[in-house]
């Protein structure tokens, strides 16, 4: 998700509108921070890369008789007793009973734990369930997050939205409370108590599906997390991570495109302190309206370097589009030039390409408040990339969060409340079947679990893999290293069960 600054110097004006409006003016029309304001994004993590449909493949559509569409009178807040946390909201969740062994043989059960956006087309993105529930028996259960799509306390969008005190039940523990009760509430009217549950997700939904195993172990056999960057917290992991891989992706794919890359920046400044400079780069990168600035061109190229070696996945691979772009240097030799050409590969030579109308969606509101509060993801851009330095601030981070919300961040509380500190010393005794599976071509990866933890939490990476590929759908031309991949996973979710089914019959005998 494209995270602008988050300066709001109109706040105090405007206090008596609601926060949904403040925060979607803002969004629409406020300028992105500078560097040196060390405003960090936080790229947006979901399974697919919204910001480029163009990149895959259309997936193959689930006939919608097959998914059916339930609301949960889910409670507001699970961990109060006051008399407002017993309100309720109606909280979506969908079945495919297609492939389902039914309860009286106690077919297991696979949970896709929605995450930043809404779940209507999740049945059909997240192919992985589909491929493998009928070698499973599986029922496939695909959960809302609370305060997107359908799922949204408080009667409207606008009222949930509207002051820190309603927007403040929006976190990742009232969330996984929500996957527990629905996921209870279905063994009770299947009458499947006895049926497996393994929690599936992809990106902040594999750190929930991860957390969720480690806090209801009672409701889950275990989790397959893709793509889950829980160790990006709290300076876990380097701050500059997620930028050096960036770097490294683009250097691999070719070292010209890396160095073009590497000097544009300073060119782009060059032009800028030109008299009419900003309307030069306004005409050379055919932005869709004139820019004010030199930093909107500047994030809009890093945040399309990052989303692109994020979303490098086969067979389009983004990063060699960018880089046959700017290396082929169809539009020009000059530096800039190349760099559009890289733009026009990638995006297409469209009427605009650069700044064009932002579409501020609830996921653009909800992932601010979400990396507002507790996701705090400290990502920075140090001296060894090819990116200009803008360290993660604090400070700053802070400011910006409480100028639009009026709350603070808790940067520390995830590490808290989950763990992550000594991940291999806690974990390799207290918890158990988990699957970190990741793609090292995936600057997220860079925070995520890579080695073995114990026999039962294992990691699954490939080399050249992107972003939660192993969740999406299966196709004749997957590389054999990704199709290796995914086999892996099915095997450790293979022998979880057949343990399940195995102590569940001891356990049976032992009471006779």
């Amino acid at each position: 998700m494209n995270l602008k600054g988050i300066f709001f110097s109109s706040f105090v004006a405007m206090k008596h509108h609601s926060l949904l409006f403040l925060v979607l003016i803002f969004l629409t029309y406020s300028r992105p921070f500078s560097a040196t304001q060390s405003w960090t994004t936080i790229p947006r993590m979901s399974p697919i890369p919204e910001w480029e449909a163009s990149l895959h493949d259309d997936p193959v559509a689930v006939d919608a008789e097959q998914v059916k569409s339930f609301f949960f009178k889910q409670t507001l807040d699970h961990f109060n007793y006051k008399p407002e946390s017993y309100t309720t909201f109606p909280q979506r969740y969908l079945i495919n009973f297609k492939y389902w062994g039914g309860a009286n043989s106690s077919a297991p059960i696979f949970a896709y734990l929605g995450a930043e956006a809404p779940i209507d087309n999740s049945p059909n993105t997240i192919g992985f369930l589909i491929d493998n529930a009928a070698s499973f028996n599986a029922l496939l259960v695909y959960i809302e997050h609370r305060y997107y799509g359908k799922s949204v306390p408080f009667g409207s969008r606008e009222e949930a939205l509207k002051n820190a005190s309603t927007i403040g039940y929006f976190n990742s523990a009232q969330a996984l409370a929500d996957y527990a009760a629905v996921l209870k509430h279905i063994k009770n009217t299947l009458h499947a108590q006895n049926s497996p549950v393994i929690v599936i997700g992809g990106s902040y939904g594999g750190m929930l599906a991860s957390w969720f195993r480690l806090k209801y172990p009672h409701l889950t056999v275990g989790a397959l997390a893709s793509s889950a960057p829980i160790l990006y917290f709290d300076n876990i992991t380097p701050q500059n991570g997620y930028y050096s891989v960036v770097t490294r992706d683009y250097r691999e794919a070719s070292e010209t495109c890396y160095k073009t890359i590497l000097q544009s920046w300073s060119e782009i400044h060059r032009v800028a302190s030109q008299p009419n400079g900003l309307v030069t780069l306004s005409k050379r990168f055919n932005t869709c309206h004139l820019l004010n600035q030199t930093d909107e061109l500047i994030n809009y190229l890093r945040l399309m370097y990052g989303y692109g070696a994020q979303y490098n996945q086969p067979p389009k691979y983004p990063v060699n589009v960018i880089c046959g772009g700017i290396d082929g240097a169809s539009l020009g030799s000059d530096i800039l030039s190349k760099i559009y050409a890289g733009v026009v590969a990638l995006k297409g030579n469209t009427t605009c390409t650069v700044n064009a109308p932002t579409n501020v969606s609830e996921t653009t509101v909800g992932w601010r408040w979400q990396t507002c509060s507790e996701m705090v993801i400290p990502i920075g851009i140090g001296n060894d990339t090819m990116f200009e330095p803008n360290p993660f601030n604090i400070k700053r981070y802070v400011e910006g969060c409480k100028k639009i919300f009026g709350v603070s961040p808790r940067p520390h509380w995830v590490t808290t409340y989950y763990g992550g500190h000594n991940i291999t010393l806690v974990l390799g005794r207290f918890g158990s079947n988990i699957i970190f599976s990741n793609g090292l071509k995936d600057p997220y990866s860079i925070g995520g679990v890579l080695e073995n933890i114990s026999d039962n939490i294992v990691a699954v990476h490939t080399v050249n893999g992107s972003h939660c590929l192993d969740l999406l759908r299966a196709n004749d031309s997957d590389p054999e290293w990704l199709v290796k991949q995914r086999k892996k996973e099915i095997k450790i979710m293979k022998r979880w069960i057949s343990q399940y089914y195995a102590d569940l019959h001891a356990l049976k005998d032992n009471t006779k």
